[in-house]
């Protein structure tokens, strides 16, 4: 039987933390910034948590 592949796409996105969570990117960060304010620009610095609701999810499409 061959090995299960992950799914590109996830993989890309999502990193897998230590306690079994995922974190990814903001949404909203790559173009028209003059439209946002700094306030909105500083809070989408960084990385962020998935929902619990989507963990199974992904995680299930990151398994190798």
């Amino acid at each position: 039987m061959p090995k299960m592949k992950s799914n590109r796409s996830v993989a890309k996105r999502f990193k897998k933390t230590a306690k079994g969570g995922l974190k990814s990117a903001h949404a909203f960060t790559s173009h028209r910034f003059h439209g946002k304010t700094k306030k909105q620009r500083r809070h989408l610095r960084g990385t962020h948590m998935i929902s619990s609701i989507w963990n199974k999810t992904y995680s299930e499409l990151l398994k190798k």
